[in-house]
């Protein structure tokens, strides 16, 4: 097949994303899972939010640290599954490149956030409960202010600038990807210019975004275990798990 190469800058191309809705007898059901899903997800991450924000009880930094958390999902579930819901409904499987990248962007800017506020939580329970008497003082309304927007504006940074290696590229037909959204990897494989420094950018994007969080919770909640082994009683002990258990189960889920 010959193939035409298209500017992403300058020629509206479309691409056609195959993912879930390329078998028409499964259209309508997947429909409905994926509204559900969606449903679910946006009603539990609000109804979150609008607890944090009306009930007095729950302004502590730990709950507007899982505030923030659930206003990213809803975002991040948003960028995925809208563009899926329609396309079920419109049977319209292409997007322009301009409007893959805008996803994309997007997408890489909320999960970004995501991991940064995870890390951000399980260093609020590590003060919780590795210094209690210090808390107070150490996890004040700035601090946590400032954790929040850097948890932000890393994710949104991180993305911007993969995303600034990622317009130069210039890429080939045929313009098809098996995804439902617009993934890095297949639209790497449409891509017919060299990709080296956009892999190479990414890979530290990756570091900075997925990787140095997650080993930044996990060396918290060993910290965080160790400590709570060491309390003699009982009741201590448990008083101290449920303190971080919802920061855990978080974790847990994504």
């Amino acid at each position: 097949m010959e193939k035409e190469e298209w500017d992403n800058q300058t020629s509206p191309v479309e691409l056609l994303l195959l993912g879930l809705s390329n078998v028409p007898k499964l259209r309508v059901p997947l429909f409905l899972l994926s509204l559900m899903i969606y449903m679910v997800t946006m009603f539990g991450n609000l109804l979150i939010v609008v607890l944090v924000v009306t009930d007095r009880h729950l302004h502590t930094a730990m709950y507007f640290f899982l505030g923030n958390f659930s206003s990213v999902e809803i975002c991040c579930t948003s960028t995925l599954l809208l563009r899926l819901l329609a396309s079920f409904l419109t049977r319209d499987r292409t997007i322009s490149a301009q409007g893959c990248m805008v996803q994309f962007f997007f997408f890489g800017c909320f999960a970004g956030a995501e991991c940064y506020l995870l890390a951000t939580m399980s260093y609020d329970q590590y003060l919780a409960i590795c210094q209690p008497l210090l808390y107070a003082s150490l996890m004040n309304w700035k601090l946590c202010l400032q954790l929040a927007a850097g948890s932000w504006i890393a994710g949104l940074l991180m993305s911007t600038i993969v995303m600034g290696q990622f317009s130069k590229l210039q890429f080939c037909g045929p313009n098809t990807t098996d995804r439902f959204f617009c993934d890095f990897a297949p639209l790497l494989e449409l891509a017919c210019s060299d990709t080296m420094v956009l892999r190479l950018v990414t890979l530290i994007s990756c570091f900075l975004d997925v990787v140095f969080p997650s080993v930044f919770t996990l060396v918290s909640y060993i910290c965080i275990i160790a400590a709570i082994l060491r309390i003699p009683t009982t009741m201590g002990r448990q008083k101290a798990f449920s303190t971080c258990s919802s920061h855990l189960i978080v974790v847990t889920v994504f």
